[in-house]
């Protein structure tokens, strides 16, 4: 082979070379990150669908669901609101037999369409009338949830206990038929 045909196919070859290493950092390293990019944001719309498709199915579940929350959520009145659950307090702890020490009730406001209720309870009674006092509260229609539980004894034998409860309950602030859709 002649020096000059030699130089020419050198040269071919590193401008070959060249390119390829241009052509894969240019074009198919770009190319291969927007194809996973692309990939990725298909599974996740996939997900999206399914995700909508079962929200779909248990449409009716759901609407049942949150007109039994709505309409047992607490007055967006606060003082008939607060009447409300020490009047439903009252009453459970007349029931289990629960002697109720003290409320301290406290408004929160979390947002422009809901308040949340806090309310501190402290209870006394036997092991019996205090399980039977967090029963009613658990499965009462109220729209009311236990944050926290105490349980102390009060007397030396550890008969009479006391109770200090931490309850939530959630008023809405807007008519259930706006937040419908």
């Amino acid at each position: 082979m002649k020096i000059e045909n030699r130089q020419q196919f050198l040269i071919v070859l590193t401008a070959i070379a060249f390119a390829l290493l241009v052509g894969n950092s240019v074009i198919y390293n770009p190319l291969a990150k927007l194809w996973t990019a692309r990939s990725k944001q298909i599974t996740g719309l996939k997900q999206q669908v399914k995700s909508g498709k079962l929200l779909i199915q248990r449409e009716q579940e759901l609407r049942a669901k949150w007109s039994g929350m709505s309409a047992n959520a607490l007055p967006a009145n606060t003082s008939q609101a607060a009447q409300q659950v020490i009047n439903a307090l009252d009453n459970w702890s007349r029931a289990s037999g629960t002697e109720v020490t003290s409320i301290m009730p406290q408004w929160k406001n979390d947002s422009t369409n809901y308040m949340t209720f806090n309310c501190r309870v402290e209870a006394a009674g036997t092991l019996g009338n205090l399980s039977q006092f967090i029963y009613n509260i658990e499965k009462g229609p109220m729209a009311l949830k236990l944050d926290s539980v105490e349980l102390g004894a009060h007397s030396d034998d550890g008969q009479q206990l006391t109770l200090g409860l931490q309850i939530s309950g959630l008023s809405l602030l807007q008519p259930a038929a706006q937040l419908k859709r």
